[in-house]
């Protein structure tokens, strides 16, 4: 059966109904408002990752319970270094109450604290927190763990601990850095130290400060990051002058160009007459207390003449010895 002549379209009919069709349609005006597909999430975004928050390290001066360590690991035969998934033995049984599931965390006490940025006396010992282990299987005096999350490489005598409660501070919307804010008159201390011993320090890196539960330091709290104008943390800079302000024979015989230095200070007094002003001597004109902001942190956790913080913005990069003041 042939459909030849039984049907013949008539292609200009079909594209005016079109172009009728689609003006009529898209001009509709829509008729409730459009339904939200992703809900916004309005929790506060924590300013600290595990990471910043459970590998961050502290500083202490209470002792450290070391019963507890790992003694022996599945694969000791060929490595010496443990990360995640790796099994390791840890010196804690049945005849400890230990049971399938219990986690701990993995501490590694480095040593006594000597540092000369800070007046504080006695700070303690610096404690490296390289993981978490889950315990899978227990035996009458040794249990084996699983290792969960690493930092570091876990090494054999590592400690373990109970699992620390911590929760990040939210992030918060601040005011813009202000690089040139005046002192707040509140609590200062110092950054004497920083993890991993880095010395020059951007957004996100741990710093621990000589400020503590004795200095009423809370988690959560701003301080700002700063230090006295003109000065740094790594070196002394005593600014003597390079280049002095006359200076005789290179002049010129035949234009005599004249014989002032370029770039030197000013003479003294009215009448230029006096010695050249320096700079030590200019700056002793100036009031006291002018400082240049270098960035912002948020304490992370606090301990008895410490605190662990996080730094969170920066004007330029920042350094150990860097001054802190709270906000």
């Amino acid at each position: 059966m042939s459909f030849q002549g039984f049907y013949k379209p008539n292609f200009g009919t079909l594209f005016l109904f079109l172009a009728v069709f689609s003006v009529s349609v898209f001009a509709q005006k829509p008729t409730s408002t459009p339904k939200v597909v992703i809900a916004v999430d309005n929790r506060k975004m924590p300013v600290a990752g595990s990471n910043n928050l459970y590998c961050a390290g502290y500083v202490e001066t209470g002792a450290v319970n070391t019963a507890n360590e790992i003694v022996g690991a599945e694969e000791e035969q060929e490595q010496n270094l443990f990360s995640q998934n790796n099994y390791v033995y840890v010196s804690m049984g049945a005849n400890r109450g230990v049971k399938v599931g219990d986690l701990f965390s993995v501490i590694r006490p480095r040593g006594r604290v000597e540092t000369r940025w800070t007046k504080k006396k006695n700070l303690g010992f610096y404690v490296q927190e390289v993981g978490a282990v889950e315990i899978v299987n227990v035996k009458a005096e040794v249990s084996v763990a699983r290792v969960i999350s690493s930092c570091d490489n876990l090494l054999l005598g590592d400690l373990l601990q109970p699992t620390p409660s911590r929760t990040s501070p939210g992030f918060q919307q601040r005011p813009a850095l202000n690089r040139f804010s005046d002192s707040s008159g509140k609590t200062s201390g110092r950054i004497f130290m920083a993890r991993d011993g880095q010395e020059l320090l951007g957004r996100e890196q741990i710093v621990y400060i000589d400020l503590g539960s004795e200095d009423n330091v809370n988690v959560g709290d701003y301080l700002t990051i700063y230090r006295p104008l003109g000065t740094g943390s790594i070196f002394e800079n005593d600014e003597k002058e390079s280049v002095s302000a006359r200076d005789e024979g290179f002049q010129s015989d035949k234009f005599r160009g004249g014989k002032f230095s370029n770039q030197a200070p000013r003479k003294s007094g009215g009448s230029a007459n006096g010695k050249v002003v320096t700079n030590v001597e200019a700056k002793e004109r100036r009031p006291n207390g002018l400082r240049k902001v270098v960035g912002e942190l948020v304490i992370l956790n606090v301990k008895e003449k410490t605190a662990t913080a996080v730094i969170t913005r920066t004007a330029q990069e920042v350094t150990t010895g860097d001054r802190v003041e709270m906000q």
